[in-house]
């Protein structure tokens, strides 16, 4: 392309160059930016996938270098139903907007519900919906309407052990819910740069893998069972009650946290028998439906998460890669 200028005007060597280098751009972002595949009706499943996993780690980010900053900015929501504080940092909302407004920047269109409401219309980086790893890592893409989708999104999981600098608890979470259905689910653990995901028929990422077979096999003498750190004492009398004196009760902070558990062995089952928010488990069910796994209501129902306007969960989750039945009937059973 050549710019043509009056007879009596020399353009100068310095704006030759800079229109040069603009046409080269042009030409690149034309003929090597690879186009989406997603449009205001359809949304393509890989590429969905792809942006959760980019925005998963840029909320990652952000919560990282606020602690380690100790910009905590902490505010405090009022108190759980267990009695405990419900805190806010500066790193819930800046890791809200780095994820949602990625989301908005890339699909405006999709419906997407956030622990933390901030809607700061702060411009932030498109996340990546291309990835040649993920790419070769799934069996095929998949192209879903828009409406049948809701991407659940907690920016910073385990918010209390953050302001207790236990970061080992901390998560940021994507799920993506397909007629109400977790059907992609990531994990980021950012303070040790760890990304977990799923695409429930398609793949996840090769981390994610199972215990050793003998504790699945069936259900244990010594099962393991993990909880949350904020009451962990009342499950204490029920988990023995309900599988003997030998079963053992881990405290832990986060939900995230408590599925990955399930991967690593730490723990054979995840309970939790009050409310708890769908933002906190779809990650987690995602993930665990992927690999054969099951979580519940501790009446034995799926969760649905097709409605954006129902974040609450007010019966329990039982959450196990196996003998489900056997873990839920029994803690029913007390």
């Amino acid at each position: 392309m050549m710019a043509n200028f009056p007879g009596n005007v020399r353009p100068s060597p310095l704006a030759i160059l800079l229109i040069a280098i603009g046409t080269i751009a042009m030409l690149f972002y034309v003929f090597h930016t690879p186009s989406m595949k997603s449009n205001y009706r359809y949304v393509s499943m890989e590429e969905l996938l792809t942006a959760s996993i980019d925005l998963a780690m840029k909320g990652g980010n952000v919560v990282k270098t606020i602690r380690n900053e100790n910009h905590l900015d902490q505010k405090s929501k009022g108190k759980t139903l267990e009695g405990a504080n419900d805190p806010l940092t500066a790193g819930d909302t800046q890791s809200h907007i780095a994820i949602v407004n990625g989301f908005r920047k890339l699909l405006p269109q999709l419906n997407v519900v956030s622990e933390e409401h901030d809607i700061s219309a702060v411009d932030v980086p498109s996340p990546s919906y291309k990835s040649s790893v993920i790419h070769d890592l799934i069996k095929e893409d998949q192209m879903v309407l828009n409406k049948d989708i809701t991407v659940w999104v907690d920016p910073l999981d385990a918010t209390q052990e953050y302001t207790e600098d236990l970061t080992q608890y901390v998560t940021v979470m994507v799920c993506v819910a397909v007629n109400g259905v977790p059907t992609i689910g990531v994990i980021h653990k950012p303070f040790v740069d760890e990304t977990y995901w799923a695409w429930v028929g398609h793949g996840h990422s090769p981390n994610l893998d199972y215990p050793p077979s003998n504790r699945l096999l069936s259900l244990p003498a010594d099962p393991k069972i993990i909880v949350s750190r904020s009451h962990a004492g009342s499950v204490v009398v029920t988990a023995k009650k309900s599988f003997g004196e030998k079963a053992e009760v881990i405290p832990a902070g986060g939900a995230g946290f408590k599925v990955l558990s399930l991967f690593t062995g730490t723990a054979d089952a995840y309970i939790h028998t009050t409310l708890i928010k769908k933002w906190d488990i779809c990650a987690g069910d995602a993930l665990l439906r992927a690999m054969g796994g099951k979580m519940t209501t501790l009446h034995g129902q799926d969760i649905d998460y097709g409605n954006k306007d129902q974040p609450k969960n007010e019966d329990g989750l039982v959450a196990t890669l196996s003998n489900h039945e056997e873990y839920r009937k029994k803690l029913v059973e007390v």
